[in-house]
């Protein structure tokens, strides 16, 4: 160590002493603007601002590995690695910051940072990361220049937030942007130009721009019948009255809303025998990116050409209730849960805000009481994805197919000894496939019974009064859905 000290030491004495060129200058200004994350987070901030998906998904990786970068190096790094500062004698004045930091000079909390959000931006959007590669580089370099760090620190501070933002893939691993498979359409999609036999009702209220949306599909689909469901309107009238329309003019229903929206339409067109046209018009639109589904354009070339998909739906079913729901379903915590993360995840990042909602749920919350086939079960949840879903664990986001006769089952056990603790060390450990706690399944159905203790229960995002006994089970039949012949992403 040593030797390394020395080579260290010999390294700072050089670039102090050096004299470079003009642009330089600029690197004393750049590290000032990388304190406490500043130039990171502003950057996350017009990312998310952007409207584009894959970069607020970057900003959001880039944060959550900038939390864990900065908290490892400064809090446990540090205090544990107690380093003096370099000595300013070679530095010159003009270099130096005003405010000298006094903590261990080893590793560099900036050049971790630095190195952890770029490198979460690019996992993300590589294109991104090459562009914010230089200015992360200029960080890491000022830190040596304004004399603060050895270039050991900054090199190891660089090593550190790179492999936290790799670990950060352990638990939230990368988005594929590729659509999920599909079976052929069990009905006929008439080709319709122009829109002409499609009635779409488009909910005002899901997303930002409800009435944009609509305006902008009577331009793209001039012959269409499109309808505009207000607040104070009652959704699933114009819904039915909508199906009810396009079937007598031999066409489809269409949709421009939220999960519930399209949950609403999908099960009108199933049961009046209709195919089905989504917009994206919604917060999250899971079902039309699902289908490969990114912009109204993409529904509107799938709709010109009668070009469909058949999609699997599932149903649950007991004692008066029959729901279908396209994407899933659960009980338990499972509802607060999302509700909690994504209170959070705007300013913390989605497993970072993941994690703070499991502390805060399983703090306050009860186990549910229910029999699974049968067997007395005591549960904290039970999620049932139509269809198998990734990642596994709690943030499940996409699927890999649309037509699978099999549902993704989630539970988490809640008989255990401190089956709470357990499970969220779990998930902050990356370790959630093997505990105890947890268990994942692939089934064609599942019996819930004596759910007398159960007061809801969530069906695409839609909450739901429970019964005393359901059962999950799809349809043999498809609902055949507009889809482009080639999804984007494929």
């Amino acid at each position: 160590m040593g030797a390394l000290d020395d080579l260290d030491r010999k390294l700072f004495s050089r670039l102090a002493l050096s004299r470079p060129r003009r642009p330089a200058s600029a690197l004393p200004r750049l590290s000032r603007a990388a304190n406490h994350g500043a130039l990171w987070l502003g950057t996350a901030a017009a990312l998310g601002a952007s409207g584009n998906g894959t970069a607020r998904r970057a900003a959001l990786r880039g944060v959550g590995a900038l939390a864990l970068a900065s908290a490892t190096a400064n809090l446990l790094g540090k205090g544990a690695v107690r380093r003096p500062r370099p000595l300013l004698d070679e530095v010159p004045v003009v270099r130096q910051l005003l405010r000298r930091p006094v903590t261990s000079s080893f590793p560099s909390g900036h050049s971790a940072s630095a190195a952890a959000f770029v490198a979460g931006v690019a996992i993300e959007a590589p294109l991104l990361g090459a562009v914010l590669a230089p200015v992360a580089a200029g960080v890491i370099v000022s830190r040596v220049y304004v004399g603060v760090h050895y270039p050991t620190d900054v090199l190891a501070g660089a090593a550190l937030g790179g492999g936290l933002a790799l670990l950060t893939l352990r638990w939230w691993p990368r988005r594929s942007t590729a659509p999920a498979e599909a079976a052929p359409p069990g009905l006929r999609a008439p080709a319709l130009p122009g829109g002409q036999g499609l009635t779409v009702v488009v909910n005002a209220s899901a997303g930002p721009n409800g009435r944009n949306t609509a305006d902008e599909l009577r331009q793209l689909l001039p012959d269409a019948d499109i309808r505009l469901a207000g607040p104070g309107d009652d959704l699933p009238a114009l819904v039915k009255e909508a199906a009810a329309e396009a079937k007598n003019r031999s066409g489809a229903l269409g949709v421009c809303g939220g999960d519930g929206t399209v949950n609403l339409a999908a099960t009108t067109a199933f049961r009046e025998h209709l195919p089905l046209a989504v917009f994206p018009g919604g917060t999250l639109n899971h079902f039309a990116g699902d289908l490969g589904i990114r912009e109204l354009r993409d529904t509107v070339e799938a709709v010109e050409a009668g070009s469909a998909a058949g999609v699997a739906l599932g149903r649950a079913e007991g004692d008066g209730t029959d729901r279908l729901f396209l994407n899933t379903f659960s009980i338990g915590i499972y509802p607060e849960l999302v509700r909690v993360r994504e209170r959070h995840e705007k300013r913390l990042g989605k497993w970072p805000a993941l994690g703070l909602a499991l502390v805060q749920v399983l703090h306050r919350a009860r186990p549910i009481h229910l029999s699974i086939s049968g067997v007395p079960r005591t549960l904290w949840l039970v999620f049932a994805g139509n269809g198998p879903y990734d990642p596994s664990g709690f943030a499940p986001s996409r699927r890999s197919s649309l037509d699978d006769a099999r549902f993704d089952i989630r539970a988490v056990d809640g008989s255990t000894p401190f089956a709470r603790t357990r499970l969220l060390a779990a998930f902050l450990t990356g370790t959630l496939g093997t505990s105890r706690v947890y268990r994942e399944a692939r089934l064609t159905g599942l019996d819930l019974t004596d759910l007398r203790g159960v007061p809801d229960l969530t069906l695409d995002g839609e909450v739901v009064e429970a019964p005393a006994h359901l059962r999950l089970q799809k349809p043999a039949r498809l609902l055949t859905v507009y889809r482009p012949h080639r999804p984007a992403g494929r």
